[in-house]
């Protein structure tokens, strides 16, 4: 299997599977001499766990990160630094029933017509609880970023949407509540309808916001490296995610150009930011904005029809721990791949200067 590694200068690489002995990385590129805050990567990672609120997956993991090599009396000595995190919580006997099925929108059918072997175990590799692996490395990569300020948060939950300006967001509230939203009364309409829908047996979709302050100008490489072609792969690298927005996004489709275009101020800065804090593939100062779709979760917990490995046509039904609606634990896993983003580009943009 190609593809586990992250980056050019700043690179992870991530290895484990869903109910494996564990999971773990090896981050390469990492500056030497960086102060590393253990107790801030473990915040992340309770951010992202499961098990944290009645609204998300109920499998209890305390996602414990473990350093292996790379960081010596806090600080980075410029060597691969290693990390796993051990699975404590598998129920791998939930996962019989469809020894030999295929899951309706999973990986099940490719990962085995293309590898010719699966493991059935919760997804194996193809399980969403590879991205503990990321918030690992992305919040070493926010303590390489000092400066730039990266929130994340649930803009929506199916059809239940936060309708206030990004001006006026405090972003300090997105932790008062389960669903992370920063808005007190949308959370709670929104919470109500997980609720609701995992009752059903059933799931639902969303967005997930993300707002990047204090970037510098410069970050990202035209032609084929812009700084939003490779913020766009990144988040649609994170499972379940269906689509990506900078920017004015689709919207901007709409405008004509004297609308769309924002007019300089004096000292650089735009009027206003509808280019979303990137142009011509290279940020621009101002902040950089976009929205990440997710996918309901595949895995719900009522009869389908599918097919199993011999071609019958069979019915199943869902069974274990699964999330009714995966975006309230994405929201770190946004952030992380953020960064990662920012400090790849930040390294390389060190080569200039």
């Amino acid at each position: 299997m190609a593809g586990n590694s992250f980056g050019k200068l700043f690179n992870l690489t991530t290895f484990g599977e869903s109910h494996g002995a564990a999971l773990g990385g090896v981050i390469d590129g990492c500056p030497s001499g960086l102060d590393i805050d253990v107790d801030a990567i473990q915040n992340e990672l309770d951010r992202r766990k499961p098990g944290q609120s009645e609204i998300v997956t109920q499998r209890k993991e305390p996602d414990t990160v473990t350093f292996l090599s790379g960081i010596f009396e806090g600080k980075t000595t410029g060597t691969p630094i290693g990390f796993i995190i051990e699975n404590a919580n598998q129920k791998s006997h939930d996962y019989s029933h469809i020894k030999d099925v295929y899951r309706p929108s999973h990986a099940d059918y490719t990962y085995d017509k293309k590898y010719g072997v699966r493991d059935y175990r919760g997804g194996g590799r193809s399980s969403a609880r590879e991205t503990v692996c990321r918030v690992v490395a992305g919040a070493i990569a926010k303590q390489l970023l000092k400066e730039v300020e990266i929130y994340a948060y649930v803009s929506s939950v199916g059809d239940i949407t936060l309708n206030k300006p990004l001006n006026e967001l405090d972003f300090s509230l997105t932790e008062s509540n389960i669903v992370r939203c920063p808005d007190a009364e949308t959370a709670e309409r929104m919470i109500e309808r997980i609720k609701q829908i995992r009752k059903e047996g059933d799931t639902i979709g969303g967005t997930v916001g993300c707002v990047i302050k204090n970037v510098p100008v410069g970050l990202g490489e035209p032609v084929f490296d812009k700084l939003h072609a490779e913020l766009g792969k990144a988040m649609l690298s994170i499972n379940a995610v269906k689509g990506f927005e900078y920017g004015s996004g689709f919207e901007g489709s709409k405008m004509k150009g004297s609308e769309h275009n924002d007019i300089f101020n004096a000292d650089g800065t735009t009027k206003t930011n509808l280019s979303g804090g990137i142009q011509g593939g290279i940020s621009n100062g101002m902040d950089i904005y976009f929205n990440v779709a997710f996918k309901p979760v595949a895995t719900i917990m009522q009869s389908q029809e599918t097919i199993d490995n011999q071609g019958n046509v069979v019915d199943m039904h869902g069974k274990g721990r699964h999330d009714p609606c995966v975006v309230p634990r994405a929201v770190p896993i946004v952030e992380a791949m953020a960064a990662l983003v920012l400090a790849d580009f930040y390294l390389i943009n060190k080569l200039y200067h």
